[in-house]
């Protein structure tokens, strides 16, 4: 073995101008795999922080009469199954053990009116209890305008995205509540008409369902803008509003609720009590004896209700640290059987933006695979040539009593020395490379850039397991440049030795 390597390293420095070629491209493959990988790497961890950590967590509870499971962003806007035994879910989840927090929302499609011009537009609303909603996804997004909701409130909060879509559509600048507008907040065309801006500190909604005709125009105080910390375009079209809002926009109410409901017409009528009420028929007409009539408790539609006895459209789930998808979406599956529900992972209950982030991962793994064949290529070419120019050298060591496997050996032998140190430069370089690159703060707003940064900035990240991965690539090209070169060398004969001289 050392023979082996002796006379590969001779060769190497023979040959300069050739290896310094095959170097130059191990070299190169070996940084930008290095590169490669970090990029892959810092995707999934953006694509975990940002969508798992900060919008829906890991795995995602829908109503088992959802036809799709993309409840997220999907097509034309259409209904989302109402989940009605969320008091039963609450108890299962809490039992277990890998589940460590869980959010129940609502989300779906309104209609916004425009008061001046009866021209409609659309939203997609997301309903929750902005406390509990603050302790799932507490960094999700920041308030540039106005405050966060207080408990009990009814509230709008309207994302930048929305806000500027608005505008577009309406000719409407909302702003929140005893609120001003702020210049550097302005879009451009906003910040032309600033003279005649139109504002609005309120904004009129529908919800829009199949098969319920309660829907109610909700007029909804906006109580701050916001922008969501990264995606923003993408999560930008859903505005946040109170739970018990939302249902009653949605027309949305549990079997207890229209039990307790009374038109609003008839609530003087039934709080009425004793002489009140016999004052409203004619004398003589009451009987006298009869006792003081108990007070009724009437629930006005716009009161408060108990948010868990409502209706949702799903429950957002975080996952313990390390937990498999696989085998907690399988456990957690059981678990709920009878309760009618099903849970299916973020990237199928996201959609479109699930299936974006898996076609930019592909394609890095593409762009990698490439690089592995054209160095692949090129380096057999190169060491093809190279056996075939020393003909004369390895026919002379046949002939000397050299085996077929030791010239084999010494092919191999000069690409791992090769590949040693000018691929595993290439590792350094690439190392470092990814160490620095999130120091440049290389920024972007672009939503699909941003899924391929991991977050607004670029931030490629490196493991153990990521240097181990590109270390096993590298090898693989070496062993397959080799085999033909090798294959080529070992057919070579002293007789091919005289004829070529």
């Amino acid at each position: 073995m050392k023979l082996i390597f002796t006379i590969a390293w001779r060769n190497i420095l023979r040959h300069k101008g050739k290896s310094l070629v095959i170097g130059v491209i191990l070299f190169t493959g070996a940084f930008l795999m290095t590169v490669g990988n970090g990029v892959i790497s810092g995707m999934a961890a953006g694509i975990e922080k940002n969508i798992v950590n900060g919008f829906m967590g890991d795995l995602v509870l829908i109503s088992e009469a959802q036809k799709s499971d993309n409840i997220l962003l999907n097509m034309m806007g259409s209904s989302i199954e109402p989940v009605t035994t969320y008091k039963q879910i609450k108890e299962v989840l809490a039992a277990q053990p890998y589940v460590k927090r869980f959010l129940p929302v609502g989300k779906n499609l309104a209609m916004v009116l425009d008061e001046s011009t009866s021209a409609p537009g659309y939203a997609y609303l997301l309903g929750v209890d902005f406390a509990e909603y603050r302790k799932m996804f507490p960094d999700s997004f920041t308030v540039i305008e106005g405050s966060y909701p207080a408990p009990g409130e009814r509230t709008l909060l309207i994302p930048t995205f929305a806000r500027d879509e608005f505008y577009d559509f309406y000719n409407i600048w909302f702003l929140p509540e005893g609120g001003r507008v702020v210049r550097e907040n302005l879009k451009k065309e906003a910040l032309a008409n600033l003279g005649t801006l139109n504002i609005s500190t309120n904004v009129v909604m529908m919800g829009m369902t199949s098969g319920i005709n309660t829907t109610t125009d909700i007029r909804f105080p906006v109580k701050g803008i916001i922008r969501y910390g990264a995606l923003n375009q993408i999560f930008g079209h859903f505005c946040l509003v109170d739970i018990e809002s939302y249902r009653e926009c949605l027309g949305y109410f549990t079997a207890a609720d229209m039990a307790a409901q009374v038109p609003k017409e008839e609530k003087k009528l039934l709080g009425l009590e004793g002489g009140d009420l016999d004052s409203l028929f004619g004398e003589g007409m009451i009987v006298s004896d009869v006792k003081k009539a108990p007070k009724i408790k009437v629930v006005a539609l716009n009161e408060p209700k108990l948010s868990e006895d409502g209706v949702y459209n799903a429950v957002f789930i975080k996952l313990n640290e390390g937990e498999d998808y696989g085998r907690s979406l399988k456990k957690l599956n059981k678990a709920l059987a009878g309760t009618g529900v099903r849970a299916v992972t973020w990237n199928k209950a996201s959609g479109p933006m699930g299936g974006m982030a898996l076609i930019i991962k592909s394609a890095l793994f593409v762009f990698v695979m490439l690089l592995f064949c054209v160095a692949v290529i090129i380096i057999v070419n190169t060491l093809t040539m190279s056996a075939l120019e020393r003909s004369s050298e390895i026919g002379m060591m046949r002939a000397i009593g050299a085996h077929k496997t030791f010239i084999a050996g010494m092919f191999l032998g000069e690409t791992a020395v090769l590949s040693s140190v000018f691929g595993g430069a290439g590792i350094l370089a690439g190392i470092v490379a990814v160490r620095i690159i999130p120091l440049l703060q290389i920024a972007t707003k672009n939503d699909m850039l941003q899924l391929l940064y991991g977050g607004n900035f670029f931030n490629p990240l490196l493991s153990l397991s990521d240097v181990g991965l590109t270390a096993l690539q590298l090898l693989f090209v070496t062993v397959v440049a080799a085999l033909y070169p090798m294959k080529v060398a070992v057919h070579i004969t002293p007789l091919d030795a005289i004829s070529r001289d």
